[in-house]
């Protein structure tokens, strides 16, 4: 052997890049957006109200969905029975840095609504009667009271599960002071929508699972919810 041969060491073979395992990339994780389209059991085709959930979640999985969650809340104020708390708890998972701006999307879409609903009980009232839920001795039984505690009413109804509209149309029936009316209105929609979106940044992804397996006890405890706030009314009357 030459000198030249003893002097030559092993080399170390250079590992091939493609064979090197490539680490998980650091996306940010899915969990937030996951958990709002989470994949729920079959509906009984009586649950009227499920289906009605099912299909306003829905819009939280698409490119509109913050129109969607204006539309709703505006129509909710007027005339539509589903609450806008059913959407913007969604996209506040999907989207928790953007709680806040989905809360105040809500309540000025809602107010906005409100205020389709005065228009209506002032000038529309045969339309309003039209409305599930709305009768005419509901309307009658309140703006009565509305002179002295039609402020009152309306926040109550702003901050609870009680049919916004119902008082709406009711302060326009009433000719409620508009300004008085805009200032229950925003206080207590603001109060409600900013207290949900932040619940549900809070809470996480985990709230839509458990919003899924506790459907029917969540909708027991809106009934009583509902109940109590018509019972303060009656004691307020």
């Amino acid at each position: 052997m030459t000198d030249r041969n003893l002097d030559m060491k092993p080399t170390t073979p250079t590992p091939d890049p493609s064979s090197t395992p490539t680490p998980p990339a650091t996306a940010p994780t899915p969990a937030e957006r996951s958990a709002a389209e989470a994949p729920v059991g079959p509906v009984a085709r009586w649950a009227i109200h499920r289906r009605l959930y099912d299909w306003v979640l829905s819009l939280a999985h698409t490119k509109h969905a913050t129109w969607s969650l204006f539309l709703l809340s505006f129509a909710e104020s007027s005339f539509f029975p589903i609450p806008p708390d059913v959407l913007l708890g969604p996209l506040c998972l999907g989207h928790r840095k953007k709680a806040m701006w989905f809360a105040t999307v809500t309540t000025i879409a809602s107010v906005l609504g409100a205020f389709l609903g005065y228009y209506i009980g002032y000038a529309l009232i045969d339309l309003a009667l039209m409305i599930p839920s709305i009768t005419q001795a509901s309307i009658d039984d309140l703006a009565g009271e509305f002179d002295q505690r039609g402020q009152l009413y309306v926040f109550i109804a702003a901050l609870t599960p009680i049919p916004f509209k119902l008082l709406t149309i009711t302060a326009g029936f009433a000719k409620m002071n508009l300004l008085v009316f805009t200032i229950a209105c925003l206080i207590g929609r603001a109060t409600r929508f900013y207290l949900v979106a932040g619940l549900f940044w809070w809470i996480g992804p985990k709230a839509v699972p458990l919003i899924d397996k506790y459907f029917n006890w969540l909708c027991l405890l809106f009934v009583i919810l509902l109940v109590g706030g018509f019972s303060i009314l009656k004691l307020l009357h």
